[in-house]
């Protein structure tokens, strides 16, 4: 299952707020990096994501109930929550996709609200490969966008954690039953 010239990594908002210390860390989000590191370089097509909300963004809550619609305030537009972890190998030539961006919408995936689908067709990529953060929200839902948008998909399972992860299991079985794969990093060397 090696990268293919047609293949694209998707690494999804590998920020520090999401990270531990972070406004809405994730268990254990950091862990994602090296095995993303690795996998870097061996795509000729590379995207990085990040949620980069107004500060009244619309899944903000008060008082946060860590759920859909009341996040905590996280990843707020040029804040140091914002930015890419600062371990994180990032190519000067890879897409950047920034999300969420609207206030009114939450907007998950990295396709909703974006021209990520168009510039990966423009370039000739048929198959993604998506990891980071996280698995159960943005990581699923930009999966399953791609096989709604025509894309072969696959979730790097060692290269995600979920905000939730005693749902990992649940979502990597919707993963499955939607037609995404789930290799591992080693797969991909």
């Amino acid at each position: 299952m090696k990268p293919l010239e047609t293949d694209a990594l998707l690494v999804v908002d590998v920020q520090n707020d999401f990270c531990t210390g972070g406004a809405l860390a994730v268990p254990r989000g950091e862990t994602v990096v090296g095995p993303i590191n690795r996998l870097v370089d061996k795509f000729r097509h590379v995207t990085f994501t990040r949620d980069w909300h107004p500060s009244d963004h619309c899944s903000f809550g008060f008082p946060p109930e860590f759920r859909d619609g009341s996040w905590p305030v996280h990843c707020v537009q040029d804040t140091p929550g914002a930015e890419f972890r600062g371990d994180l190998r990032v190519p000067l030539d890879a897409i950047f996709i920034n999300k969420g961006d609207d206030p009114g919408s939450e907007a998950y995936s990295a396709f909703e609200g974006t021209r990520l689908a168009d510039e990966l067709r423009r370039r000739g990529v048929t198959r993604v490969y998506v990891a980071g953060l996280t698995l159960d929200y943005c990581v699923r839902s930009t999966a399953l966008d791609a096989v709604r948008l025509g894309f072969s998909a696959a979730v790097v399972r060692d290269a995600v954690q979920a905000v939730n992860p005693d749902q990992s299991d649940a979502v990597f079985a919707e993963l499955t039953a939607a037609g995404v794969d789930l290799p591992v990093t080693e797969d991909l060397l």
